[in-house]
């Protein structure tokens, strides 16, 4: 029984089961060996490009490099801005592996001060991780070698020779020229392109390198290396040169443009020229301003506690976006009104210090009168009553279409983001902003420049152009290869040397700008004063006490007055005063016919002031650090800050509220080189109403 279900198992079984296991066995292996060779077959054979493109790269790394970009030229061929070779050094925050360890080696080596790696931090912190982001430029080669032999201990670290942006004259271009810098989120969202997030690639942020980027630009080149597992190149083995942008050459005078951005000196203000012949813009000055030099590589807590606390505002262009009540300087552009409207320049009207338009006194900037007056005294001793007069008896209606021609009001076709182009008021206008009627006390304030009128410093020196020439001229700013075609304005007769001489008695014989003659015997200068107050007299006289309250001067102008080359603006904010104003017209007026004059004049003058703007941001920021250091409140980005600059000028461009009434001014000191024909020391002329609600208008104007 035991042995009934025994199976006896032989050698042959054995052998048999051993067999049929191994043939098994062998064609598994098999087919794994025919899968593995035809694997491989593919690979080697299918596959052969990919894997040795892949096998390359891993060898040899490709990179762009970044365009020089393009000049930017004055009229005369010399560089506004340029490229000038650097040693750099960026970083890709994605790359990095121990920020803050890297960070700290960097600011070792490169020996950055705190304030300059909290800076470095903040640009961390708030870029996206693919952006590059520049950690020192200008290097000496000593510490460009430092960073580069550690380079495999510092991931996403890149140091590179190449050109970085250069402004020679700094802030005298700020405004006007802009500046660049490395592309944001926002830009590179619009732009999806390699070239933008290339380290060392910096594109135009404002001015002409914002407008112009694409011409500016060039065409990246490229650059293959060889290099170590770690990254450490090991040689160049090809390199693409790069095509340098076009460069873009402008109407502007390099030194007139250096020279009148100096000479504002400690003031807030601006300064345009135009070429009378052609309409060129010769020079158009804004400060105080900002050092493109130092923008481009973002904008540092220091930097920003300064323009933050800084009053004066240079984050604005006061040439395109600065509105001001142009007060008297309008006088010549009224005249020209009436002349066109049949009025005899000789006709004649009684100034007793006051007029009276229905049950209201309206005052005279000199409550002492000036006697009889005709036109041409009338502008040259800003005499308000005779524009009061003849305002009401020939209406609004003849006086803002011939500010209209004249260029007040519009906006020009120029290559800039965007200009402010102020108010021309009359009674289709305030019915449709303010659903209210036209009253004889906004004759009173918009005949001599106040209550809503504004009017920015390019307008001004448009129409101080047009009024000199009788032509219209039209600004450029664009040097072309063609001579612009001037048309005429037609004015009528002889309008436009009566307005000539007029103008020129302001300055040379019995006017109100005696100290704005001209230090050159053969060459006379013709203007127009102007104040526009800011404030209500019972709150300031406009002369001194807080800077704010200040009254703005004006001074429209032209050279030589018998036959015009040059004509221009000068606004200086709360300057107290036209007196403000005309003497840097007059030394830059000066500067076109005597250069050598003018600059003796002016580093006179800078030695008071504390050195050039360039000195003089440069031992601002030194005490700013001292103070503050890497404690300074951290700038916004970049976006932030333009969105904020762009409201704070918007709300300060803004019209007065509505007018109630007409506030008569009080008297300002004269400018007793001008004032022979005066029984007393006049002041000095045209003040231009508040603009606060509180304050809304003046019915006379104060030279």
């Amino acid at each position: 029984m035991p042995g009934k279900f025994t199976q006896h198992v032989t050698q042959a079984t054995l052998q048999n089961r051993f067999e049929r296991r191994a043939v098994v066995i062998g064609a598994v292996q098999g087919g794994i060996g025919l899968l593995l060779a035809g694997r491989m077959a593919y690979l080697s054979i299918a596959e052969n490009e990919k894997y040795k493109m892949e096998a390359e790269s891993n060898r040899v790394n490709l990179a762009l490099i970044p365009p020089r970009r393009g000049w930017i030229l004055d009229r005369n061929g010399a560089p506004l801005a340029s490229n000038k070779a650097d040693f750099r050094v960026d970083i890709i925050p994605d790359r990095m592996q121990d920020a803050a360890r890297e960070i700290d080696t960097l600011g070792q080596l490169l020996r950055l001060s705190p304030v300059e790696i909290q800076d470095l931090k903040d640009k961390i912190e708030d870029a996206r991780g693919w952006q590059p982001i520049e950690v020192a430029s200008g290097l000496d080669w000593d510490r460009f070698a430092a960073v580069s032999v550690r380079l495999p201990d510092l991931p996403g670290v890149v140091p590179q020779r190449g050109y970085s942006r250069f402004y020679p004259t700094g802030p005298s271009v700020g405004h006007l020229i802009g500046y660049v810098g490395a592309a944001s989120a926002k830009e590179y969202e619009k732009e999806r392109i390699p070239l933008l997030i290339t380290p060392g690639f910096k594109l135009g942020k404002d001015g002409i390198e914002q407008q112009f980027d694409k011409v500016l630009r060039g065409q990246p080149g490229a650059r293959r290396m060889e290099v170590t597992a770690s990254g450490r190149i090991v040689r160049d083995l090809e390199t693409r040169e790069d095509v340098q942008g076009k460069s873009i050459k402008l109407t502007i005078d390099g030194p007139l443009q250096d020279y009148a951005a100096r000479r504002i000196g400690l003031e807030s203000g601006s300064v345009v020229v135009i070429d009378c012949l052609t309409g060129d813009l010769l020079c158009m000055a804004s400060m105080p301003s900002f050092d493109p030099n130092s923008f481009s590589d973002g904008i540092g807590r220091i930097e920003w506690k300064m323009l933050s606390d800084d009053d004066h505002v240079p984050l604005r262009n006061k040439v395109l976006k600065g509105l001001y009540p142009p007060g008297s300087t309008v006088k010549p552009m009224v005249s020209m009104a009436f002349l066109e409207a049949g009025l005899d320049p000789h006709a004649t009207t009684f100034c007793g210090g006051g007029l009276r338009v229905g049950n209201r006194v309206f005052h005279c900037w000199n409550r002492r009168g000036h006697g009889t007056v005709d036109m041409a005294k009338g502008i040259y001793q800003s005499c308000d009553v005779y524009f009061y007069h003849f305002a009401q008896q020939l209406g609004m209606d003849v006086i803002a279409p011939m500010a209209r021609r004249l260029g007040m009001g519009q906006e020009f076709p120029l290559p800039v983001a965007s200009q402010f182009y102020g108010t021309v008021p009359d009674p289709a206008w305030k019915m449709k902003k303010y659903g209210r009627a036209w009253q004889p006390f906004d004759t009173v304030n918009a005949t001599i420049g106040q209550g809503y009128m504004l009017a920015s410093p390019l307008q001004l020196a448009v129409m101080a152009g047009r009024l000199a020439t009788g032509n219209k001229l039209m600004p450029r700013l664009l040097l072309g290869n063609e001579k612009p075609k001037i048309e005429s304005m037609n004015f009528h007769g002889d309008h436009v040397q009566i307005i000539q001489n007029a103008m020129n008695e302001v300055v040379n014989g019995r006017g109100t700008a005696g100290r704005a003659k001209l230090p050159i015997p053969e060459v006379q200068m013709a203007g127009k004063t102007g104040t526009a107050q800011v404030v209500s007299l019972s709150v300031s006289s406009g002369k001194g006490g807080p800077w704010k309250y200040r009254d703005h001067g004006l001074f429209i102008f032209f050279a030589p007055f018998d036959n015009p080359r040059y004509a221009g603006a000068v606004v200086i904010e709360h300057g107290g005063g036209s007196s403000a104003a005309y003497p840097i017209a007059r030394d830059v007026t000066t500067f076109l016919f005597n250069p050598q004059i003018a600059l003796e004049k002016l580093y006179e003058m800078e030695k008071q002031w504390g050195g050039t703007p360039q000195q003089r941001m440069a031992a601002r920021y030194a005490s700013y650090t001292k103070i503050y250091g890497s404690g300074a409140p951290k700038a916004p980005n970049e976006e932030a800050a333009a969105q904020r600059a762009e409201e704070r000028d918007r709300a300060a461009a803004q019209p007065s509220a509505i007018a109630s009434e007409a506030v008569g001014p009080g008297a300002e000191p004269s400018d007793t080189a001008g004032a022979a024909s005066r029984q007393t020391p006049a002041p000095s002329a045209d003040t231009v109403a508040p603009t606060s609600p509180a304050t809304p208008a003046a019915s006379g104007a104060r030279e």
